[in-house]
């Protein structure tokens, strides 16, 4: 029997938006600031989806609380000073208003500031399709599950009938610990056996699958 849903749930780097090396550079351009060891593509893209001072607890290990600061605020520097385009994935700008009136509810899930997340909006456009919306500055930062907690209660959908979509296991997993279902997209941050670990329903390599997928569901 195939899953109902009423509430779908997206991250936002590295699922809606194309952000992943942008990112990833950026990580590494603080730690070059900084004299810390500068990591791998793999380690700093790893983090993404977490909040900023989890991040660089994970990719630099072992500092002063303090240092972790620095990192923040030297990242900071380098991604809004650098060269970002904010550029959504193919399809997804038609595909949130497609999902909206298949009769969806939309929000979105994410690892950004408030800042971040409202400057991106505005710039692609897409704030109208999201009845809802957490930060890591309102909630822990993921796995924990209070994001989709307090959106499904503000909203007033139960956990099985909603979906979290993301392309990191972090989104995933949060999405295991609320007991909501969750989708994993692979054109991300991790590997599609980071994100198999974590049991999604499916896995879809472009958003226009993604889309097809849920409409076919409410048909």
């Amino acid at each position: 029997m195939s899953p109902t849903f009423d509430l779908i749930v997206f991250d936002w780097d590295g699922t809606l938006m194309d952000s992943t090396a942008h990112i990833t550079h950026s990580i590494q351009a603080a730690c070059r600031d900084l004299d810390l060891p500068i990591p791998p593509r793999e380690r700093a893209s790893h983090v993404i989806g977490l909040g900023l001072i989890d991040a660089m607890r994970v990719v630099c290990p072992g500092l002063a609380e303090s240092r972790y600061q620095d990192m923040v605020h030297a990242y900071r520097g380098h991604y809004l000073g650098g060269d970002e385009t904010i550029e959504l994935f193919d399809g997804v700008s038609q595909g949130l208003a497609a999902l909206e009136d298949a009769g969806y509810l939309l929000a979105v899930a994410t690892g950004k500031s408030r800042v971040g997340l409202d400057r991106a909006m505005a710039a692609t456009g897409t704030a109208r399709h999201f009845l809802a919306t957490r930060t890591v500055d309102e909630c822990f930062s993921k796995p924990h599950p209070q994001m989709l907690h307090d959106l499904t209660g503000q909203l007033g959908v139960s956990a099985q009938r909603t979906l979290m979509v993301g392309d990191t296991s972090h989104d995933l997993q949060m999405a295991l610990n609320a007991a909501t279902h969750g989708v994993g997209v692979s054109y991300g941050a991790h590997s599609e056996a980071e994100l198999r670990s974590c049991r999604p329903l499916e896995i879809f390599h472009a958003f226009n699958d993604l889309q097809q997928w849920l409409i076919q569901l409410r048909s």
